[in-house]
């Protein structure tokens, strides 16, 4: 096989969605004549642990790891933080206004970590995977990100070895929703744009998640861009559909990941509050379910809705664990991010809720990729932020259909199952024999 060096900040045991896109990737790229050769922290700053991840590693990969200085230990004593740090600014605590060690920080974190906290691991690695390549050649590198400063190491490799480069960005760098909470001053936003724009415009082809983020990159200056949505992989779903089942005497709404405060739905809980007053039996059925980590914000806006004693709230679940979580529930809420870039939002999670069958309500941009996805597999229906008139006419209507044991959708298996791991992975096999072919014939070009 040949081998493809892929340099990835988040890996197994590290749990949560940053890693399930290379982790699956990797695993299916040795069936397309690819042996993964994985360059990951030995200590990283994990949001979860997930140890279960470990077994879907293929027996054909290869593990090198590395110790990384992170300044996260740092802000932990400054703040007096005991947990990992949350992507996203999450707090899941009602904690009142962040202090001002919390402010401090967090400027100093977006203007002098640039192009992220893990920058510190740039040099080292450098030096480090110059020397294991020329010992041990690899045919091409993918980077991916966030954390960005996968992408530098990477940039770096490619310009001192000439190895063709694939970078991919399953978020965007300077659109993701929260970079304006880096406190950024102008010179550190200039620096972070200049990068970006260096990156983008040096690597031989950026894949991405979906078709607004692919625009977005290719106007800041990538020279090919190609989507390679994420999916789902049909392993992880064996006997699911048989051994979990919802509970018969509850109308369950589930939503798993992250709730970040700009994904707060204040819609949906104004919504459900009404058809808590208006319907007979509603509030009595109705069970709430927020796996993972949750803002302090959310968990407000659901005691003002009076919806406190319906919700539960689960700490992060190991991936199989999730899932059932997901066959549990009469419908799953995909919850977008309200921000300048919602548009694009397209993460795994979307996937794996199409794979289960169950209806899925979507708060978010009626024109964007997740509300078109879901137009066309027919898994599902998607509101507007403020639309309480339409959510709450949608999940009356869900309501009923679950009292009299009817679908709410009926998705188009066909359609779901283009979206699969497997087939991913087989586009991105085919991205890196493209790019090794086109090396060579440059090569013997030069050569002649």
């Amino acid at each position: 096989m040949k081998r493809v060096l892929i340099i990835t900040y988040y890996w197994p045991p590290s749990g949560g969605s940053g890693v399930q896109r290379w982790l699956k990737y990797a695993r299916y790229l040795p069936e397309y004549g690819w042996q993964p050769v994985i360059y990951t922290p030995e200590n990283p700053e994990a949001p979860a642990t997930d140890s279960s991840l470990l077994a879907e590693v293929p027996l054909q990969a290869e593990i090198i790891r590395r110790p990384i200085t992170e300044p996260y230990q740092w802000y932990k004593k400054i703040t007096g933080r005991r947990e990992s740090v949350n992507v996203g600014f999450i707090r899941t605590e009602a904690e009142g206004s962040e202090s001002r060690a919390e402010l401090l920080s967090r400027w100093v974190r977006g203007n002098f970590f640039i192009p992220d906290a893990r920058c510190l691991w740039i040099r080292p690695s450098v030096r480090f995977l110059q020397h294991y390549l020329r010992e041990n050649p690899v045919e091409a590198i993918i980077s991916t990100g966030p954390p960005h400063s996968m992408h530098r190491i990477a940039q770096q490799l490619a310009r001192k070895t000439g190895l063709p480069w694939l970078a991919d960005f399953r978020d965007p760098w300077t659109g993701i929703d929260f970079y304006a909470d880096l406190l950024l001053t102008q010179p550190a936003d200039r620096l972070h744009r200049r990068m970006e724009r260096s990156v983008l415009s040096q690597a031989d082809v950026v894949t991405t998640v979906s078709g607004s983020i692919r625009g977005e990159l290719l106007e800041k200056g990538a020279r090919r861009a190609e989507v390679i949505p994420n999916g789902y992989d049909p392993a992880d779903f064996a006997g699911l559909s048989t051994k979990v089942q919802p509970a018969s005497d509850y109308f369950t709404l589930t939503h798993s990941g992250s709730l970040v405060p700009s994904r707060n739905p204040r819609a949906l809980w104004e919504a459900l509050a009404k058809l808590c007053r208006q319907l007979p039996d509603f509030r009595a059925k109705l069970r709430i379910r927020l796996v993972g980590s949750v803002d302090s914000s959310v968990r407000v806006s659901v005691q003002e809705a009076d919806l406190d004693g319906n919700c539960t709230f689960i700490p992060y679940l190991p991936h199989q664990q999730a899932l059932e979580e997901v066959f549990s529930a009469d419908v799953l809420l995909l919850l977008i991010n309200n921000t300048a870039n919602a548009e694009g939002f397209l993460s795994g999670k979307v996937f794996e809720y199409m794979a289960s069958g169950r209806p899925i309500l979507c708060i978010g941009p009626e024109n964007g990729d997740a509300a078109a996805l879901l137009q066309e597999t027919g898994s599902g229906l998607t509101h507007g932020f403020s639309d309480t008139d339409g959510i709450t006419l949608c999940l009356e209507k869900w309501f009923t259909n679950w009292q009299h044991g009817r679908p709410s959708v009926q998705p188009s298996a066909e359609a779901v199952r283009s979206y699969t791991r497997p087939a991913q992975a087989a586009a991105i096999g085919r991205l890196l024999e493209e790019l090794t072919a086109s090396q060579k014939e440059a090569s013997l070009k030069s050569y002649i």
